[in-house]
């Protein structure tokens, strides 16, 4: 392996900042429990407080409507069976933290179709809405892990709510990258998770755009005004605070990373014009490029760059570690063969130009070696 790797994987899970374990360290050295009225239990509930009021900032939300939970994949099973018996509608690019816990509460699930671009099919989503037999409640990512298009929420919402129903979207991957207001994006409801931001594992948040009643999927202490038992984990809460703080002060800067991403795809339809980036002529993510190499499999291509010290990934990273044909491509309409030669390349605070240099140049040996050289006749 290289004496000097490079990481494009931050979609799967961003790199903890600096700032971030300096604050988890610093809390894990002391002791209280939040619930506690002694002092200990009260300096507990302060970080708590703080970080409450963090992570609301990230995302123009009320500190109140903050509730803490273990990660991503729990809040978006709070969002989705926390608010009542409603038919569930939810789009063919989902992550499984949604499509999965969709499924298992509604068996007539809608699953909304999406184009060539992954953007959400508006007419069929009012349709499925007009055509529901009691309340709704609409799950739309922002912004697709794989892809990093960014969908139109405030349209969704608009034709949601003139129907009754309520929406949620999974933010995860757009927090940190792009400006996030839950009031002008018009949701009901939005999903966060702390290690896309810079901060630690096993962190998430379920923000709710104005207080209503949840039902409690994890029952017991009575945490979190009742919407989530469970004893705090203070630390990692406290960093996930940090974490929305830094990616506040970061963000104008993160947006110099399209450039690098647009240079990348430059490159290397240079070497191979029959490259495929999915989602190009659409808004996306300033950091995400998902893009095939003709001829050769995504596996390969993970395995080979991993040899050369560039971690990139193929898909989603939630799918223990095995390479599959991607969900996300095969709603999108690309061949499963085509799907299956597709990895993603995702930047972050860290990456440099000389990094986008090397990645190229291990892409163009990869593809010289290995790929269908007929493509580029």
């Amino acid at each position: 392996m290289s004496k000097n790797p490079i990481y494009l994987d931050y979609n799967a899970t961003a790199p903890i900042h600096r700032e971030v374990i300096d604050v988890v360290t610093s809390i894990m050295s002391t002791v209280g429990n939040a619930s506690s009225v002694h002092a200990a239990g009260r300096e507990a509930r302060r970080h708590i407080d703080t970080a409450r009021d963090e992570v609301a900032a990230l995302v123009g939300a009320l500190a109140e409507n903050v509730i803490f939970t273990s990660g991503g994949t729990e809040a978006n099973n709070l969002a989705l069976r926390g608010f009542g018996d409603r038919r569930l509608i939810v789009s063919s690019v989902e992550h499984g933290a949604i499509l999965a816990p969709a499924m298992l509460t509604d068996p007539g699930v809608e699953i909304i179709p999406v184009d060539g671009d992954g953007m959400i099919d508006l007419p069929a989503l009012e349709a499925a809405l007009a055509r529901a037999d009691k309340p709704a409640l609409v799950s739309i990512m922002l912004a697709n892990n794989e892809t990093g298009a960014v969908q139109p929420l405030s349209e969704i919402a608009r034709l949601a709510h003139a129907h009754d129903a309520l929406v949620h979207t999974d933010a995860v991957q757009a927090a940190g990258k792009i400006p996030l207001d839950i009031n002008a994006l018009g949701v009901d409801m939005l999903t966060l998770s702390a290690h896309k931001l810079g901060g630690p594992q096993g962190v998430g948040a379920l923000i709710l755009r104005e207080d209503r009643l949840v039902t409690a999927q994890v029952v017991g202490g009575g945490q979190e005004r009742g919407r989530r038992s469970g004893t705090e984990n203070v630390a990692g809460i406290a960093g996930f605070g940090e974490a929305a703080r830094v990616a506040r002060s970061h963000l104008p800067s993160y947006q110099r990373l399209a450039a690098l991403r647009d240079d990348l795809e430059r490159r290397v339809k240079a070497v191979a014009p029959g490259v495929k980036v999915l989602s190009e002529g659409i808004d996306r993510l300033p950091n995400t490029s998902c893009l095939t190499m003709p001829g050769v499999k995504s596996e390969t291509q993970v395995m080979l760059f991993d040899l050369a010290g560039i971690a990139i990934s193929a898909g989603s990273a939630c799918s223990s570690g095995k390479v599959t044909a991607s969900h996300v491509l095969e709603a999108m309409g690309m061949p499963e063969d085509e799907g299956m030669t597709a990895i993603r390349v995702s930047l972050g605070w860290h990456t440099t130009s000389a990094d986008i240099d090397r990645f190229v140049d291990v892409w163009s040996d990869i593809y010289n070696r290995n790929g269908d050289r007929a493509d580029a006749a």
